[in-house]
């Protein structure tokens, strides 16, 4: 029980899942931290989140910092249980402040307001699995409890 955040399956489903939240993220996380990708970097974006959308400042920073740490460690296979817990925290806020009043669909051809649920939903069930299954192969995860257990 003390070590159950890096306890995981030794499977390749963890390490596939986990991979694919972190290239898909890692980007959106470095335009927030650092302004790759087009992104305005960390006091813009705090600029954006805390005057034009109201998120107090603490919910504004754990957003920055899930995209990017979380996307890391995921890659890393680091944490993978805390980190999906947050990614769940994160997509669901997102989905209910930003995305679930555009209906369903993603604005594919620029037709709707602004974002549906669709992707939160679909990287939600990403992440609620990686929160059952855990980092799996290739992971500091699995590394951290294959010495736990060696211990023993």
């Amino acid at each position: 029980m003390k070590h159950l955040i890096f306890q995981t399956n030794n499977t390749w489903t963890g390490t596939l899942l986990r991979w694919t939240i972190g290239i898909v993220f890692i980007p959106h996380g470095l335009q927030k931290t650092l302004g790759l990708f087009g992104g305005m970097g960390w006091s813009k974006t705090m600029e954006l989140f805390t005057e034009n959308l109201h998120l107090p400042y603490g919910v504004a920073c754990t957003v920055i910092l899930v995209e990017f740490l979380g996307s890391i460690s995921l890659l890393l296979g680091w944490g993978t249980r805390f980190w999906a817990l947050s990614f769940i925290g994160l997509l669901t806020g997102i989905m209910f402040t930003s995305h679930l009043d555009n209906g369903f669909f993603m604005n594919w051809f620029g037709t709707q307001k602004g974002e549906g649920c669709q992707f939160d939903i679909l990287a939600i069930g990403i992440v609620v699995t990686l929160l059952i299954e855990g980092g799996g192969k290739l992971s500091v995860d699995r590394l951290i409890s294959t010495k736990n257990t060696l211990k023993k």
